[in-house]
């Protein structure tokens, strides 16, 4: 380590050529990594893996889903999570001295308290339905129907508002947000299921379910559902067909995969060829502390091991501080952008991996060469 310990401006130099190579590399495939992932997560909010399954609306006599139907679709193998609606064909008042007719349009729908993951709803004020109110008569308003009934938010602490569907009172605990994945949700009061059932008269059958697969299972899931549903008639079933999203987010991976492999090639190529650059030349300038060592009684052997471990101790030094760099680079850049930072493995690993690798390939002919200079040899070209 003694060329390091007195050159150590040049030792600087010659590791920070390796740190920006090794740097750009985890930055190149990082940074693309990280807005993958952000772009991914904003399809995925599309509702990527999700389908949906009701009964054809014309048919004559009407059809309409079996109880038993959450449960059975729920047992296909690649399907993860299922809810459902109803359809109550209730009528919702803002209170009992109010015209019904001023809320047409709005629907009362009897909902399972696992509703928001399957459609990536959000509440906007309140809570969502859960098994502490099934038991009591209480609604969730859609986005829209908040707005007709006149109830912007739920206050927080004091007495909840409460609506008139049935002639029954029902306390509204919770407002929905917009849900782009169904919109029909929007216009539609929300309630428990049970409750539904002991205050509205609800026979229990869904109208619509909610059906979330693994992504890459998700055709094969489309293909079973209508037969899941109603074996006897299982083409009275519409069922929804993937969304475009998936489409494009497949398309997208397949892109982002093949640019990580391009920028990560070119910045080890770049990498490595400064790295071979500088420490050939760092060993050809040596051939003066080369000739000494050999007139002292420095072996060969001797002369290839101390050029190999200051080129792999080099190239090692440099290549932790570039990992570092670039890990605090793709942190802050992603920050900025408001993106999950990913940070490559494979980048990281292979980083550490390939500065040795160079560090010795490129340190390999110099200490040969400098090895096989006899001391007058090497004196003399100084």
């Amino acid at each position: 380590m003694l060329g390091i310990r007195t050159r150590r401006a040049r030792a600087a130099l010659s590791a920070l050529g390796i740190s920006i190579g090794i740097a750009t590399m985890i930055v190149v495939t990082a940074i693309p990594a990280s807005s993958e992932k952000a772009l991914m997560e904003r399809l995925s909010a599309l509702g990527t893996n999700m389908l949906t399954a009701r009964a054809q609306p014309d048919l004559k006599p009407p059809v309409s889903l079996s109880e038993a139907s959450v449960e059975t679709v729920a047992r296909i193998g690649p399907v993860t999570a299922v809810s459902a609606v109803a359809n109550t064909h209730a009528v919702v008042n803002r209170s009992d001295k109010v015209d019904p007719s001023s809320y047409a349009g709005l629907t009362v729908l009897a909902a399972r308290n696992n509703l928001p993951s399957l459609i990536n709803a959000r509440v906007q004020s309140g809570r969502f339905l859960d098994r502490t109110t099934d038991a009591f008569p209480t609604a969730v308003l859609g986005s829209v129907a908040a707005t007709r009934l006149g109830l912007p938010s739920v206050p927080p602490g004091g007495p909840a508002p409460q609506i008139y569907i049935n002639d029954r009172w029902f306390t509204v605990i919770g407002i929905l947000e917009q849900t782009p994945l169904s919109p029909d949700i929007d216009r539609s009061v929300l309630v428990a299921w049970q409750p539904a059932r002991t205050e509205l008269h609800f026979d229990g059958r869904p109208t619509v379910l909610y059906v979330k697969a693994e992504e890459p299972q998700i055709e094969a899931v489309r293909d079973v559902l209508a037969d899941t549903v109603n074996p006897e008639l299982p083409g009275v079933i519409m069922v929804s067909r993937p969304s475009d999203a998936l489409a494009a987010k497949r398309a997208a991976q397949t892109t982002f995969s093949g640019l990580f492999l391009g920028l990560a090639a070119v910045a080890l190529v770049v990498g490595g060829v400064g790295v071979a650059n500088t420490m050939v030349v760092s060993v050809l300038e040596r051939r003066r502390e080369i000739g000494l060592r050999r007139a002292l009684g420095a072996a060969r052997g001797h002369i290839r091991l101390q050029f190999l471990t200051e080129s792999i101790a080099l190239s090692t030094l440099g290549g932790l501080a570039g990992t570092l760099l670039g890990v605090l680079a793709t942190l802050a850049y992603t920050t900025y952008q408001g993106w999950p930072p990913v940070i490559p493995l494979a980048s990281v690993v292979g980083g550490a991996a390939g500065t040795v690798a160079v560090g010795a390939i490129a340190g390999l002919y110099p200490s040969l060469r400098a090895a096989r200079l006899s001391p007058t040899e090497a004196l003399a070209s100084v």
